[in-house]
């Protein structure tokens, strides 16, 4: 009788410690998944901005090699790829259709105080890039001259960018532009620091594209949809293996293109209250960017 006591109250005592272990579990994967959406949320609403890259916010996420695995390999894991996938797109989506024009607004009514917290979300995520960087392999120095590379072709491009009257009135395209135009905007969506706006605009389809997403017009989207999945698959499979073969020698790359990226948001402004305010947005950002990595 006080065997069968014994083992009747450990039961208990088990089904009450799993029963609370499943609800702090499904608390978990709950912040989890609205920290995801949060970070799909951001890379969204930069992907149709000038000059700001949406691969730089899956850098200073520090979700970006994960995401090329996690797309690349869904079939291997379906259900752990699945769950990290879902809010991420999720968040993509509300960021492109509902946030970038938020973002778009306070770009244009607060620039200086914008601009000096995205400079201060790729500042702060630049230490624990470094620290990730050389946990896995000794660091040499001659590292450095990928990410010099890298910072100089960005500068370049922010250069093209800011000396260049480009085409901005709306035009038609035939089809097979519209794909090969999605197929090279592919570059800026996963080499970061390379704005897939920039390239749009190179190729004139930017007021297109952009008038399209706003209107939801479909004969538009769809075809550079289609380009911008058959390039970003090509370039994913290109970085992945870079990855693997070149681990440090790639990601000081991404670092050097990433840090050349803060040219493009720099503000003007002078040592008074608009110098500070500078300093104290980008001391938000670096925050900000800690607290999503903590």
């Amino acid at each position: 009788m006080i065997s069968k006591l014994k083992v009747h109250d450990l039961k208990k005592v088990f089904l009450e410690f799993f029963y609370y272990i499943h609800i702090d579990l499904k608390e978990v994967y709950f912040m989890a998944f609205l920290r995801n959406c949060a970070m799909g949320i951001a890379i969204g609403s930069v992907a149709i901005l000038p000059g700001i890259s949406s691969g730089i916010f899956c850098v200073i996420f520090g979700i970006y090699e994960k995401l090329i695995d996690s797309i690349l390999n869904f079939f291997k894991y379906p259900k752990k790829n699945f769950k990290f996938l879902l809010p991420i797109i999720i968040g993509i989506f509300i960021g492109v259709f509902i946030f970038s024009n938020l973002i778009n607004y306070f770009l244009v009514k607060f620039p200086i105080q914008t601009k000096s917290i995205f400079i201060g979300l790729i500042l702060g995520s630049i230490p624990s890039l470094i620290k990730e960087t050389n946990k896995t392999f000794k660091f040499k120095s001659s590292y450095f001259i990928y990410a010099i590379l890298a910072f100089i072709i960005g500068i370049v491009s922010v250069f093209i960018e800011k000396n260049n009257s480009f085409n901005l009135e709306n035009q038609s395209f035939s089809y097979i532009y519209l794909i090969l135009s999605g197929f090279l905007m592919s570059a800026g969506v996963i080499i970061p620091g390379v704005s897939s706006t920039v390239i749009l605009m190179i190729l004139r389809v930017y007021p297109s594209y952009l008038s399209s997403i706003s209107s939801l017009y479909f004969p538009t989207l769809i075809p550079i949809g289609i380009g911008l999945g058959l390039g970003s698959f090509i370039l994913m499979k290109a970085t992945n293996f870079l990855l693997k073969k070149y681990y440090t020698q790639t990601f000081y790359t991404i670092i050097g293109f990433t840090l050349g990226s803060i040219f493009v948001l720099l503000p003007n402004v002078q040592p008074d209250l608009n110098g500070l305010i500078c300093i104290i947005c980008i001391s938000i950002g670096c925050l900000i960017i800690n607290l999503f990595k903590d």
